[in-house]
């Protein structure tokens, strides 16, 4: 079971094995955290998209590519569900965690850096995502030994810091 910690700051400048983008299912960019992990890794990441997945990735499902000129050695992409489009299957939030994981599993990374996927532009409620993150996460079996979410913001990094605590989850 992996450890789950919380920080405030930018997810490009977690110094872990991988980072994870919460990705749009055509896996060519896009805004928020998609946007941001493109831009700091560099163009090799948009060629590796294009050249691992020509057809994109399915809602739920995730890939890893090499990280670029990011820190880490690689971006586990994930593609959530869009709530705001009416994408409320909370499966298919929680498949995007144990995922994530499995593919971590499979690259040897033992520390990643999560976003709150769908919690942006995808417009699933704080609390909910908070809460599917956390507790997909504790159940997962995995080999990784962090896993870090990532809050933009103070709000977003004390929500989780008391969600991982009435979790007993030591913060």
């Amino acid at each position: 079971m992996a450890r789950i910690t919380v920080v405030r700051g930018d997810i490009t400048q977690q110094q872990v094995d991988a980072l994870v983008n919460a990705a749009n299912t055509r896996m060519r960019g896009g805004g928020g955290v998609d946007g941001a992990i493109h831009r700091a890794a560099g163009p090799a990441l948009l060629r590796e998209c294009v050249e691992r997945f020509p057809r994109g990735l399915a809602t739920g499902d995730a890939g890893w590519t090499a990280a670029g000129d990011l820190a880490a050695r690689w971006v586990i992409h994930t593609v959530g569900p869009n709530y705001s489009a009416g994408e409320r299957d909370r499966a298919l939030l929680e498949s995007c965690y144990r995922r994530v994981l499995e593919v971590a599993d499979e690259v040897g990374a033992a520390s990643v850096a999560l976003p709150l996927v769908g919690a942006g532009v995808y417009g699933w409620p704080r609390d909910i995502a908070i809460e599917t993150a956390v507790d997909t996460i504790a159940a997962a079996a995995t080999r990784v030994e962090e896993a870090r979410l990532v809050a933009y913001d103070v709000a977003a990094h004390g929500e989780i810091r008391a969600v991982l605590e009435r979790r007993g989850h030591p913060v």
